[in-house]
């Protein structure tokens, strides 16, 4: 599983990601609840269900490479459908490709359940006895 994530950077580059995760998350909710109300046909119902979806897993940060590669592409299918507002589904497109590319950072679900983990291992001498050191001069 750690393949499908580059990293998880915390500081400022990590609130960077949150940012753009909570930047392509809300719009994503947002058009896509509104466009189920509107939606009539199945298709269309389906694709904003997708994006309603897409929207809800960036913004909990789980699954952030799979969610982003599919808020790419539905943001591309309503592009090439034709709508009045291309460039905001470009840039959700983009922004959702680079979330896919980064990964999700490190204040999400991602980074708890997949990221990397401290392993400490207990002093060893102190579980069993020191051995004898022997001089090589007494084994002559």
């Amino acid at each position: 599983m750690q393949r499908l994530f580059s990293c998880f950077p915390d500081g400022w580059p990590g609130i960077s990601i949150l940012f753009l995760r909570a930047g392509a998350g809300i719009p994503l909710v947002y058009d896509g609840i509104t466009g189920l109300f509107a939606a009539s046909q199945f298709i269309p119902f389906t694709r904003e269900l997708l994006a309603v979806g897409a929207g809800i897993l960036l913004l909990a940060g789980l699954w952030t490479p799979v969610s982003g590669t599919l808020a790419a592409i539905l943001q591309l299918w309503i592009a090439f459908s034709g709508v009045d507002h291309l460039r905001a589904v470009l840039l959700l497109a983009a922004v959702g490709a680079a979330l896919a590319m980064l990964g999700p950072g490190a204040w999400s679900v991602d980074a708890h359940l997949f990221g990397r983990k401290r392993v400490y291992i207990p002093n060893q001498r102190a579980a069993h006895p020191t051995p004898k050191v022997v001089s090589p001069a007494t084994t002559i």
